[in-house]
């Protein structure tokens, strides 16, 4: 619909499109649209009414690269929103289902652009041929394109590598009607003397100068037509550059300057364009390939491949490679165009293993490229000897950080050696400028290096002898910042952890370095010492256990007993929380309380004991935890922080919990409850959140005294809470010791899934092991409840099994419990009672009698499934009805007054049925919609009639 000379306008509804200048106007205003989805509408556009096979449509637009329906589904959707075709009133491309794509919009004219000329214009010779096609800048490219319209004097500003030349170039082409073919292109790459710049400037232009001052002759050229020149390269030039056009824009009305600089020209009329790298796919666990090849610089990325190598389908398992390539390329398009360009030799998995060597930067691009674009090296030693001695040194101490840094860091690290605090500061601000330091987006000001000018600026910082030196300055820095975090733990931990979890790249870098050959092992020392609160809060035990067994092989037979204590609380507790390995805690923790002692150190008495004390616990050891706990209820007496009586009630309340005593437990917990509000701060000997964990086991015990519907309110703000909080391994706790079993006992097994469902993800995300070995086995038995006992029933098993030594764990009782029951509904009665007589002879040996009741009734329910009327089934009835009435746990009562009301019901003992059932359900304070309530309501219905 158009023919050689004009851009031809395909109008329909609102719309007008021109398909060779790549424009889409709605009612005459601009719109944006991708690339991709542009070229589907143009060649839609250019046979209306027509189905278009999809193989044709995906070869039209993406030439070489194979790609699934999925991706021309998405850019499909994302041309349909763009138009607002909604599939009702406005219709404009249409699914054949089987078939393809059919463009079904009216049109109503067709028209030339206006501002397109009679014949083409040819490109002036100094202006590079347009690329193919720019990806993921179509935007950019229409607002500089619209800018220039308003502004005489844009400069694009950005890295080396970014792709300004090539947003400058298709600018150019896209303004060429507008200037009457009158755009040309200035290389100042080459331009060795800033005092050649307006010589170069006339040479572009064609004119033959010979005076000694060539200005004149350009300002007089100029003021004939309107003219775009494109100034590329300019930040070597700039001191003579930035006058010169300041001079030529004011004086020649009609002139319009386009410039790329790595930093802006800081003259009056200049308007600034920073462009930013290509938007990468995020981490994420689950990127398909329709997902990462939605961003442009994996589109960038495969298409780079399909040149380079010939037809190219992106597969499923090489996605995430491709995403976490283009991340760590900072979406730089010709660092990722390089890359690309090594996957014909290397592959994508080999390409992505060879981003942390060197050797990268030497990786070649284009032939036809100059040279400062043929390696990504060249690019940077182009930037590089152009900075002043002071502004290059800064740059190749910084390259020590790992990751973002503040200025108060930069100053701490890079200053020294002749510059100040201030002159670090000045050179930084004006590496910023020359883009070759990004500002992080972050609440507080941040500094990063990308990857690759990092890369770059650590070789230097070596070739230069400084690389020991600045990295001894860093890790001395973080030890000093993580000893001041230790003495602002009472800040909110969203505050604390947004200041010092920030630097936990740059922590590993400084303990790399230090444990290495060349480091300093006594500085490595207490930089783990300091380090642990952080790995605590941010619930990363396994990290702080192996940086922990680092520091001590390191420190050896040195007699710094408070560094080795520190060292041995942080082994001991992350072996306990993270890894549930009590046989290697407890020898660990009690050589912390031996030392504690020693030296009279409260806190570390304190951890040392609370340890211990969960030590014992998680071993089936009630008494001796109960014991421990009573001696950190003693230490804790007298001391001055109000906050470790309320841990003492904390720690007696859950042991007294499991012990079965559910009153006394009771008592305690709502002491602790009552206290919260004086709370100032997280306990420093306590790795959970204290106001959290608290309402957990609130609602655990309130649930066994009958109180349903407080303990399905509290869980399920405990959940909100936990969330909120941010703390890992809290937020495990929140869903396995509440929400997950709260929701089971409760009949809610929708909920119960969903809850199992997030506490697996969430375990497996922050590597917390033992919660996530009991979320595989929660979501089994709830699979087995919801579903098909018979299918569910393998896979608990299975996942008990897998769960190894964990099953002791006190939390993994309820589970062999119901595997048991599970026995008994799938016909496999002997089984049921090897499952349940093991776990009764484990609460006998332990004293773990919470759940004994319930022990005792599914026992019962296994007699009564080979026996209907079995005697024994009912003395295993009244046992556990015993033992509810002296542990004070209702709901436990009302479970076993069910199944003594079936047996009555089986022997046609009525009354005393509907009696028992009727007590039980006085006795429980609220709770009517859970499941065993209206299982009793229901019997009790029966009986009565």
């Amino acid at each position: 619909m158009s023919d050689n000379n004009q851009d031809s306008a395909i109008s329909f509804g609102p719309f007008r499109l021109f398909p060779k200048s790549r424009l889409l106007e709605k009612d005459g205003a601009h719109l944006h649209v991708g690339g991709r989805a542009l070229d589907i509408l143009i060649f839609l556009a250019e046979r209306p009414g027509e189905v278009v096979d999809k193989r044709e449509l995906v070869k039209r637009v993406w030439a070489n690269v194979n790609v699934d329906d999925g991706s021309l589904r998405f850019h499909i959707a994302a041309l349909r929103k763009t138009l607002g075709d909604t599939g009702k009133s406005a219709r404009y491309v249409v699914n054949v289902p089987g078939r393809g794509y059919s463009f079904v919009a009216s049109l109503t004219q067709v028209a030339p652009a206006p501002s397109a000329p009679p014949t083409a214009i040819p490109p002036p010779r100094s202006l590079p041929a347009p690329l193919a096609r720019v990806i993921g800048r179509d935007e950019v490219i229409e607002k500089i394109s619209a800018g220039l319209a308003m502004h005489r004097f844009v400069t694009v500003v950005g890295p080396g590598g970014i792709g300004k030349t090539a947003v400058a170039v298709t600018v150019g082409h896209r303004r060429l009607a507008h200037f009457d073919g009158h755009v040309f292109f200035v290389d100042f790459g080459p331009v060795r003397k800033p005092e050649l710049a307006a010589i170069t400037i006339a040479s572009a232009l064609g004119l033959s100068v010979n005076a000694e001052d060539p200005v004149p002759a350009l300002l007089t050229h100029l003021q004939t037509k309107p003219t775009l020149l494109i100034f590329d390269s300019c930040e070597h030039v700039l001191e003579t550059l930035a006058p010169l056009v300041e001079r030529l824009v004011r004086e020649v009305p009609r002139l319009h300057v386009l410039a790329t600089s790595r930093e802006s020209f800081r003259s009056d009329g200049e308007r600034i364009f920073r462009l930013f790298p290509l938007d990468c796919p995020p981490r994420s666990d689950d990127l398909t390939v329709t997902d990462v090849l939605a961003y442009p610089a994996a589109q960038l990325f495969v298409e780079r491949i399909a040149q380079s190598s010939g037809p190219f389908q992106l597969s499923a398992e090489d996605a995430p490679l491709v995403a976490d390539i283009c991340r760590r390329l900072d979406g730089i398009a010709l660092a990722i165009e390089l890359a690309a360009g090594r996957v014909n030799a290397y592959g994508i998995a080999g390409t992505a293993s060879l981003l942390d060597s060197r050797f990268s930067l030497q990786w070649r691009g284009r032939r036809t490229a100059i040279p400062r674009h043929q390696t990504l090296g060249a690019a940077l030693d182009w930037s590089y000897d152009l900075l002043p001695a002071s502004e290059s040194a800064i740059l190749r101490r910084l390259s020590v950080f790992a990751g973002p840094f503040t200025p108060e860091a930069a100053a701490a690290v890079a200053s020294g050696d002749g510059l100040s605090a201030a002159a670090t500061m000045e050179a930084i601000d004006n590496l910023v400028t020359k883009s070759l330091i990004a500002p992080s987006a972050a609440r507080t000001l941040r500094y990063r290096l990308l990857d690759t000018t990092r890369s770059y600026a650590l070789g230097k910082l070596n070739e230069a002898g400084e690389a020991q030196r600045i990295a001894q300055r860093h890790a001395k820095y973080f030890r000093d910042l993580f000893e001041r975090a230790e003495a602002e733990t009472s800040a909110p931990l969203a505050d604390w952890l947004g200041t010092y979890g920030a630097e936990l790249d740059n922590l590993r870098a400084a303990l790399d370095w230090a444990f290495s050959p060349e480091g300093d092992g006594r500085l490595g020392i207490a930089l783990t010492a300091v380090a642990v609160t952080l790995w605590i809060r941010l619930s990363l035990f396994a990290e702080c256990r192996e940086r922990a067994r680092t520091a001590l092989a390191a420190l050896g037979d040195h007699d710094d007993e408070r560094v080795r204590m520190q060292l041995l609380a942080a082994l001991g507790w992350s072996l306990m929380y993270g890894e549930g390995r009590a046989r290697e805690a407890r020898p660990i923790l009690e050589a912390t309380l031996e030392l504690a002692e020693k030296l009279d150190d409260k806190d570390f008495r304190l951890r040392a004991l609370w340890g211990l004390s969960i030590d014992q616990f998680n071993n089936g050891a009630f008494g001796r935890a109960r014991a421990l706990a009573d001696r950190f209820a003693e230490a804790a007496a007298h001391s001055p922080d109000k906050t470790d009586l309320m841990l003492a009630d904390r720690l007696t309340a859950v042991v007294l919990h499991y012990l079965g005593d559910q009153r006394e437990a009771r008592l305690r917990i709502d002491r602790v409850n009552s206290s919260l509000h004086v709370l100032a701060e997280k306990p420093k000997i306590f790795p959970l959140d204290l106001r959290i964990s608290t309402q957990y086991f609130r609602a655990r015990i309130l649930w066994l005294q009958g109180h349903a519907d407080q303990a399905l309110a509290l869980a399920e703000q405990n959940i909100h809470e936990g969330r909120a909080n941010g703390h890992a391994l809290t937020f495990c706790s929140v869903l396995g010791q509440a929400a997950c079993p709260i929701a089971f006992l409760a009949g809610d097994y929708e909920a119960a899934e969903r809850y199992g469902t997030e506490l697996l993800e969430h375990a497996d995300r922050h590597a917390i092991r033992l919660w996530g070995l009991w979320a595989r086995a929660f979501n089994a038995l709830v699979a087995a409840k919801r579903t098909d006992v018979d299918a569910g029933l393998p896979l608990l098993r299975d996942e008990l099994n897998r769960a190894g030594d964990a099953r002791f764990l006190p939390r993994f009782l309820p589970l062999l419990g119901e595997l048991a029951a599970c026995f008994g509904q799938a016909n496999q009665v002997h089984h049921g009672f090897d499952t349940i007589e093991s776990a009764l002879a484990r609460c006998n040996d332990r004293q773990e009698r919470w759940y004994l009741p319930e022990l005792l009734r599914i026992k019962g329910e296994l007699m009564r499934k080979e026996s209907p009327q079995s005697d024994a089934a009912d003395a295993c009835f009244h046992e556990a009805m015993e033992l509810t009435a002296q542990q004070g746990a209702h709901f436990w009562q009302l479970r076993c007054a069910i199944s003594i009301a079936q047996l009555r019901i089986g022997r046609d003992q009525r009354a005393e049925a509907r009696a028992v059932l009727e007590k039980a359900c006085n006795a429980m304070a609220e709770g009517s919609a859970i499941a065993d309530m209206q299982m009793a309501r229901d019997l009790i219905a029966q009986l009565r009639a």
